[in-house]
């Protein structure tokens, strides 16, 4: 059989699979396990073990990293920093409502960045933020929308960016040099977010506020709150600074060493295997899809349908792409979340690299575009968290509504990058 033939009859079985599997509501993960699985049987005839067990690990060391950034958040959040760190600002400037609202945005950015996962930002800070923008004369539909865009953003945001992590490992290239360009559109977009949204109003109520926002622990102080972001950022430093005398600790441990700091300089005693129990439960479904994700490439990679797909893509006119990946990326994401990165990723890095075009700038933007998805059907998983979290009463479809204009300027910004990603090559840093 033709080994154009042989592979689009794989790449069919693995779609009508997944389809079926949708059909019968499973979840995505279990859907994409099943597609998988007959994409294996189909071309092996048998059940390879060895190959699911090397794709399961495929993303081992990603999963380590934002199970252990997590971990810190939530050291964090129980010890009483984050609650501080909210109350504090509604206190210090409630009459300013610009320089609120920015100090609002950073405090939103800050666990997506450091975990990767939009939906640990909703978890741990969407709840008390959302309760200080309601109090700011702010409509529910769109302070549900706020939480879920800069919730997006901060999984967008450096150090911590899966779908580039994901995307630059399966196309060979280190991940380094992101930190500029995701840096300027993740913030670029959760402060139009913000302001677009949420610019208009009135100064924050004080006294409801604070009467909503949990009360302050005994003892925190900002110098308890500070010490483990700066323990955290001095080892991430450190190695550029000393790289001959400092050794290679890795993410997973650095997070580790911080959030024993956290514990440590806590004022009150934690729980901490409770932390963790929960920590570990909050992340099942998503560590469970970077197993499966990394199981499907497996199959796709071994029957030839990821080569298919990936030669689909690199021979495309650029024109048609910037055309329709501002539409592509983010519907693909609501699809398969972040199976999308080396599926669709890897192809079209290698196609910028092939046309000249700064790969690293081009899939910074791409790595921008994919978690806007993450409020569309079928999964919408952070937009589902956040309506959930807030306790949203209206229709979906008027949370969907509220987040359109600042999600079409994220998706222009992105795509501006991508067309002028040479021209934006000074942004990239080793």
């Amino acid at each position: 059989m033709n080994m154009y033939v042989y592979a689009t009859l794989i790449l069919v079985i693995v779609i009508a699979t997944f389809t079926v599997a949708r059909l019968f509501k499973l979840s995505v993960e279990l859907s994409m396990f099943s597609a998988a699985i007959a994409a294996f049987v189909v071309h092996t005839r048998t059940l390879p073990i060895r190959h699911i067990v090397e794709g399961a690990f495929t993303y081992y060391d990603v999963c380590l990293i934002f199970i252990t950034a997590t971990f810190f958040m939530n050291i964090l959040k129980e010890s009483g920093a984050i609650a501080y760190m909210i109350r504090s600002i509604v206190k210090t400037f409630h009459r300013h409502r610009l320089l609120c609202l920015l100090l609002l945005t950073v405090v939103l950015l800050i666990p997506g960045a450091l975990t990767g996962s939009g939906t640990v930002t909703v978890l741990t800070v969407g709840t008390l933020v959302g309760t200080v923008l309601t109090y700011m004369g702010i409509s529910e539909e769109k302070t549900a929308a706020i939480i879920f865009l800069c919730a997006a953003m901060s999984a967008a945001a450096p150090p911590i960016n899966l779908w580039a992590m994901m995307a630059a490992a399966g196309s060979n290239m280190p991940y380094v040099g992101f930190m500029g360009p995701l840096l300027i559109l993740s913030l670029a977009g959760a402060l139009f977010s913000m302001f677009y949204l949420g610019g208009k109003g009135k100064a924050v109520d004080i006294e409801k506020a604070l009467h909503e926002l949990p009360q302050p622990i005994e003892g925190m102080n900002w110098f308890r709150v500070m010490l483990p972001f700066a323990v955290l950022f001095f080892l991430i430093i450190a190695g550029r600074l000393w790289p001959f005398d400092m050794p290679i600790l890795g993410l997973p441990l650095m997070f580790v060493i911080s959030a024993g700091v956290g514990i440590l300089v806590s004022p009150k005693k934690l729980k901490i295997l409770e932390i963790a129990e929960e920590t570990i439960h909050s992340l099942i479904p998503l560590v469970g899809i970077m197993i499966v994700v990394g199981i499907l490439i497996q199959s796709m990679a071994l029957s030839g349908a990821r080569g298919l797909i990936s030669l689909g893509v690199v021979t495309l006119p650029l024109w048609v792409l910037f055309g329709t990946l501002w539409i592509i990326l983010p519907f693909s994401e609501g699809l398969l979340q972040y199976a999308v990165a080396p599926l669709l990723g890897v192809p079209l890095v290698l196609l910028f690299n092939m046309k000249a075009m700064n790969p690293i700038i081009a899939l910074s933007a791409m790595a921008v575009m994919w978690p806007v998805g993450d409020s569309l059907p079928p999964t919408a998983v952070v937009g589902k968290a956040t309506v959930m979290e807030l306790k949203f009463k209206g229709r979906y479809t008027k949370f969907l509504r509220a987040c359109l204009v600042p999600s079409l300027f994220i998706l222009l910004l992105c795509t501006l990058f991508l067309i002028f990603s040479n021209k934006l090559s000074f942004l990239v840093a080793g």
